[in-house]
């Protein structure tokens, strides 16, 4: 996959989980990422020192008013420009049944999730447009397809937000020879699930999980590369790939 050297890649939460494999990923590749994180300046230098260079990394706030198009332009002065943007970032919050639901946390859930996803690729159009390699990744979540589990509804919802986002996108930007496509993560062995499963959850969906086991950050990065490829996926727009172990055959 020689067409990834020198990709440069803005990757939000790009510093642990699914967004810190696939920082890896790219930059084993021979990708240069600019990697924005909220919190875990531990996770970063250390994703700094084993990329070797290949890998910039920056705290900053997404849901500031400025923080989408800060962090944008502090990736393409960095990178000297953007051929592809991972919207990674994203979170369930917490678990609040829907008869709970309030506006305050319904504005939670869509600031951190879709909000700050679109301000961010605005940001980054008018350096996606300059590539001839562009491409939009957005990460998506089963969830987006089976509506999630008791108390999870806003963020699922947000998630099939990105997923219908990535199909209209796809229509509108591919005359400017930007690509958008999403990748879909199952049950993936995350901070996400220790803070919102129990094990007992954990171990139930894995026991409906085809090929037994749960994901993890790497099973997401390949896909991910494969779509941002010029090469494999130059071809592909407006998908959502689905990657949970056949989760969704269960």
């Amino acid at each position: 996959m020689t067409d990834l050297d020198g990709l440069r890649v803005l990757v939000t939460g790009g510093a642990t989980g699914i967004g810190g494999g696939i920082s890896r990923a790219l930059a084993a590749g021979g990708g240069r990422v600019a990697a924005q994180y909220h919190a875990g300046d531990g996770a970063a230098a250390a994703l700094e020192r084993e990329a070797g260079g290949a890998i910039i990394t920056r705290a900053a706030d997404l849901l500031s008013p400025a923080g989408p198009a800060d962090v944008v332009a502090w990736a393409a002065d960095a990178l000297g420009g953007l051929d592809a943007v991972v919207n990674n970032t994203g979170g369930m919050v917490d678990r609040v049944p829907f008869a709970a639901l309030d506006d305050a946390f319904i504005d939670r859930v869509f600031d951190l999730n879709v909000r700050q996803a679109v301000k961010v690729s605005q940001a980054a159009l008018p350096h996606l447009e300059a590539s001839d390699r562009a491409s939009i990744l957005f990460v998506s979540s089963i969830s987006a397809r089976t509506g999630g589990s008791p108390g999870s509804s806003m963020y699922s919802a947000a998630k099939a937000f990105l997923s219908t986002l990535t199909r209209s996108l796809a229509k509108e930007l591919g005359p400017s020879g930007i690509r958008v496509n999403a990748i879909s993560p199952g049950t993936i062995d995350t901070a996400f699930h220790q803070r919102h499963s129990t094990p007992e959850k954990l171990e139930t969906a894995r026991g409906g999980i085809p090929l037994a086991r749960l994901g993890t950050p790497e099973d997401c990065a390949g896909p991910a590369l494969a779509l941002l490829s010029p090469t494999l996926g130059g071809y592909v727009t407006g998908q959502g790939l689905e990657i949970n172990g056949g989760q969704l055959l269960a």
